[in-house]
């Protein structure tokens, strides 16, 4: 077959596509723009990303806190995360949203909607007209955070179990706390020693 003939073919073929499959070939998803500020991590470029997919803002930053164990924040275009998040940890997350949530299972395109069909949400492709349920969770209401132990200081707890090496154990906001010598169900005050991420170390306190 002559060249020529072969392009207009190919022409011809690429002008008969259907119009949704052809915008689904531009789909560009920006690369995941991470800094670090602290112990924050700023998600650049969340918003731009969220305008790509075209999911509701509010789901898509609860799934990726979900995901990636962690607490923040929405600042304008940015997302703001707890802690020192690892970039591959974020472009993982984000690939799993967009198999669960965005890619059409049957095509692969990107051009889909969510959509409410009595109780079940489905996600509905506009290029080939599949469709499928999707386990869509509401955001939740972010819980306020709890303030951190301080060393040094004095704090009222009930001592609820004993630990494996005979110290009491009790329960503070997030807080595993470990007293000294403390009997199991006492109500009492302690000055804590030393706090190592979640758990901390306390004696009784004496006036």
């Amino acid at each position: 077959m002559p060249e020529n003939d072969y392009h207009a073919l190919l022409r011809r073929a690429r002008e008969q596509l259907p119009e949704d499959i052809s915008r689904a070939s531009r789909f560009e998803l920006p690369e995941v723009d991470v800094l670090y500020e602290g112990k924050t991590t700023v998600w650049r470029n969340f918003a731009d990303i969220n305008e790509t997919i075209r999911r509701d803002e509010s789901q898509f930053f609860q799934y990726m806190l979900r995901e990636l164990g962690t607490s923040g924040s929405v600042d304008g275009r940015r997302a703001m995360f707890k802690g020192r998040v690892v970039k591959k940890n974020i472009e993982d997350k984000l690939a799993s949203f967009l198999d669960a949530y965005v890619y059409c299972q049957e095509c692969h395109s990107p051009d889909t909607r969510l959509v409410r069909e009595g109780r079940t949400t489905v996600l509905r492709c506009d290029a080939c007209g599949g469709h499928r349920p999707v386990a869509v969770r509401k955001a939740k209401r972010a819980a306020p955070e709890q303030k951190a132990l301080q060393e040094g200081k004095v704090y009222e707890v009930l001592i609820e179990d004993i630990g494996k090496k005979g110290d009491g154990v009790a329960k503070l906001s997030n807080y595993t706390i470990f007293v000294q010598g403390a009997p199991k169900g006492a109500e009492m005050k302690i000055i804590i020693d030393k706090v190592t991420g979640s758990i901390a170390y306390a004696r009784p306190f004496v006036e």
